[in-house]
Parts: C-alpha cells; sequence; structure tokens
C-alpha cells in the first residue's frame, strides 16, 4: 500500500513539474518558451537571435528558444502544428496569413495580453491589419513599403521629372515617362509579377481601388471598379501597348529582374523596400541607384501593406510570458534594429523618429516618408484569400498582363469566380 502511494506521489510530482516547465522544458521551474522567426536576411537573423540571447540573459526564470521557420512553407507548416498540438508558443507571420487562423481558434486575442505602452506606439491603421471581430490577433511589427528602384544615370540622362514623396508621379505620368525612357532594346520599366495579385491590389488603393466589399448581409463580395482598373490598366497598356516594359519578366521574381537592371536593360524596377538590401550588395561598382515613391492616384500615395506579425498560440499554456516577451522585443530600440536588419520600416511611432531612418544613403528617407500613407491590405481580413488567391486572381492577372485575356474578361473572372470561392467561406 505504502509502495502504491509512494509511486503515486512521485508520478504527481513529475506531472506537477511538467506542468511548470513549459511544453520543451525541464522540470527546475522554469518557463521555456519557443519562439518561430522568419527571419531569413543574415542581418535579420543576427538582430533577431541577439535579441533573444539578451532577454535570455536578463530572464532566469522564463527562457526563449528561438526556432527557425521559412516564408515558403509558413502557412501549411503552422497549420499542421496547430492541429498537432505543437505550434510555437511565440510565431512569426504576416497579416494577410492570419484571418484563418484567428478564426479558428489557433491564435490568442492579444487585447487583454499587450502593455498599454505597445498597444499606444503602433498606430491604429497598423492595429487594423490583425483585427478580426472582435480581438486582436497579432502585433504588426514591420512594414514594407512598395517603391520604384531607379537608373540614376538613366533618368537624369533623359531629363524627365524625378518624382518625391511630396510630389511623386500619377500613375498617368509613370506611363509616359516609361515610354520616353523606352528605345531599341531596352525599357523603362520591369514588372517582376510572379505573384501579381498583392502588389496589384496594395498600388490599387492609391486610385481609390478596394476590389472586396462588405455588404449588408455582411458578407464580402468582389466588385472590381474603376479604381481597380487603374493599376493592371498600366501594367497591360505598358506591356503590350507601349512596350516600355518586357513581357519576359512577368513571370520573375523580384530578384530575377536585378542582372537586367545593373545592366541597364531596364531603367526602373517596382520592389519592395526590403530589396534594397540586394541592390546595394550587388550592385556593379559605379551603379548608381536611388529610391522613388510608387505613383500617386486619387488617393494620394496611400498603398496596402500586409504587416509581418507576432503572434500567441491559442494553447500556450503560458501566454502572459509570451507577451512579455513580445513586449521587449518590441521596444523602440528594439523595433529599430529588426527593421535595420530586415531592410523595412518599423510599425512603431517611437521608432519611425529614429535617425538611422531617416537618411539619403539607401533610400531610407523616401522610405519612411512613405509610412504614414499605408493602410491595411485590401484582402486582410478576407476569409478564403489565400484560395481565392491562388485558384482565381493569380491566373487571371497573369493572363491579362500578357495580353491573353481582356479587362471585360479579367473583371469576370474575380468578380464571377472569385465570389463563388469566398462564398463557401461565408456560409
Amino acid at each position: 500500500m505504502r509502495t502504491r502511494i509512494a509511486v503515486a506521489a512521485v508520478v504527481l510530482l513529475l506531472l506537477l513539474a511538467g506542468c511548470s516547465s513549459g511544453r520543451p522544458g525541464g522540470g527546475d521551474g522554469k518557463v521555456v518558451l519557443r519562439f518561430q522567426s522568419l527571419a531569413w536576411q543574415p542581418e535579420s537573423v543576427a538582430a533577431t537571435k541577439k535579441l533573444v540571447r539578451e532577454w535570455n540573459a536578463s530572464h532566469a526564470r522564463v527562457k526563449v528558444e528561438y526556432v527557425q521557420g521559412s516564408w515558403d512553407s509558413v502557412h501549411d507548416q503552422l497549420l499542421t502544428s496547430f492541429e498537432g498540438g505543437e505550434a510555437p508558443d511565440v510565431l512569426h507571420d504576416a497579416s494577410d496569413d492570419l484571418a484563418d487562423f484567428a478564426h479558428g481558434g489557433y491564435l490568442a486575442d492579444l487585447t487583454g495580453l499587450l502593455s498599454d505602452r505597445l498597444k499606444s506606439d503602433i498606430p491604429q491603421s497598423s492595429w487594423d491589419t490583425t483585427r478580426f471581430g472582435d480581438g486582436v490577433y497579432g502585433v504588426p511589427f514591420l512594414q514594407e513599403p512598395r517603391v520604384l528602384i531607379a537608373n540614376t544615370k538613366w533618368l537624369r540622362g533623359a531629363k524627365v521629372r524625378v518624382p518625391t514623396p511630396e510630389h511623386p508621379w500619377t500613375w498617368t505620368e509613370f506611363r509616359a515617362v516609361t515610354k520616353k525612357l523606352s528605345g531599341p532594346g531596352k525599357y523603362g520599366v520591369a514588372w517582376p509579377l510572379k505573384e501579381p495579385v498583392s502588389a496589384t491590389l496594395n498600388l490599387s488603393l492609391s486610385a481609390g481601388g478596394r476590389l472586396f466589399h462588405q455588404d449588408a448581409d455582411g458578407k464580402v463580395r468582389v466588385r472590381f471598379g474603376s479604381g481597380d482598373a487603374v493599376v493592371p490598366r498600366t501594367v497591360h497598356d505598358q506591356v503590350a501597348v507601349d512596350h516600355s516594359a518586357p513581357a519576359s519578366t512577368l513571370g520573375s521574381g523580384g530578384s530575377d529582374t536585378l542582372p537586367g537592371f545593373f545592366g541597364g536593360k531596364y531603367a526602373m524596377v517596382p520592389l519592395g523596400f526590403s530589396y534594397r538590401q540586394q541592390v546595394a550588395l550587388q550592385a556593379p561598382k559605379g551603379f548608381d541607384w536611388e529610391v522613388l515613391p510608387a505613383p500617386a492616384g486619387a488617393d494620394g500615395l496611400t498603398q496596402g501593406v500586409s504587416p509581418q506579425t507576432l503572434s500567441i498560440a491559442a494553447d500556450s499554456p503560458h501566454k502572459k510570458e509570451a507577451a512579455a516577451f513580445l513586449d521587449f522585443l518590441l521596444r523602440p530600440r528594439n523595433m529599430v534594429r529588426l527593421a535595420l536588419g530586415d531592410w523595412m520600416l518599423p510599425t512603431g511611432t517611437e521608432a519611425l523618429k529614429d535617425p538611422a531612418l531617416h537618411t539619403r544613403k539607401d533610400g531610407w528617407a523616401t522610405g519612411t516618408a512613405l509610412a504614414a500613407h499605408l493602410r491595411p491590405a485590401p484582402a486582410q481580413s478576407v476569409r478564403g484569400y489565400p484560395e481565392w488567391k491562388d485558384k482565381v486572381a493569380t491566373p487571371a492577372y497573369q493572363e491579362y498582363y500578357s495580353g491573353s485575356i481582356g479587362l471585360s474578361e479579367l473583371r469576370r473572372r474575380l468578380e464571377r469566380d472569385g465570389n463563388l470561392v469566398l462564398a463557401r467561406y461565408q456560409r
């Protein structure tokens, strides 16, 4: 009898020790948080790992274990880990990937977990990217406007007006400039549109495009209006009418266009802000380049973004400790370190004031000037968006840009076929 009691007591102690140790931890009473990071650039990985080490050095009871993830597979990997009960406590993702996870109950509502400092430091427009229903399911911390990377010598030689954030090109002016910059074997712009949907939708906000509309019954439907047509028509006409943009780059990623850009084949390439790092590292000696704002439309320089986010798993047993780690990671100076490592912009208002983000070198000042114009991407909270994008929008935009279909067929596919997809997620 005493033996059974002793065994039971040992089992109980082991269970209690396991409960207090965190999912991957030991039995020493410490909490171990698993933090899955998607940092991939060497500077970004180094900055993130250094911050984890600083946290661990100053927190004896709560330790953070760094786990490397990948942008290429993060959605499926997280879904599998959520369903298997093996999700990291703290996870790095992008706001446009959170909707289905939030609605599925996989992410913790952060409303009552975050510090007042962090909540007030990040603008409401950024928080709107991670709000689904009445809850907030991620902290938006890095954002990336789309800009034009331009060959300075080419622009100056053509004597075109060089745009600034205060006086940007209109979409009409942009088309005219790319025509003027073009010549035999040379193009005014190269559009890398292997992933055409987010680029098109986010830039279309400047022209008043919204595409997704919530009707009176609460359901979201696709309606392709005049504002939604401005950017697609510009790209289509540059490729198929003006021949100021090559069709050959439409299926390319951003990095694929850089050799042609450096080789004097394209005057400009529209890219995400973080591509400046590759340009700075790979540009030939003496190659002079600069960062220009994307064209402006009826709504000025407004463009959509899907910030990088940090979330807490709903089944994490240590949500308060995880929230404290987020607060440390996203202190203004630390947010600047992460932004510089990723060559992106921080969302925090205090971090955005840092002098390092306002230098002319590598176009930092131009990007920072665009921060006030960034809004949630149109598809931010649309359930079923990943399927709509992959099965309907991507092939439709690709065929339109290549000239295989016209604008009316593009509209028909996005609306008719797209709404059939979205309807399945809104029953």
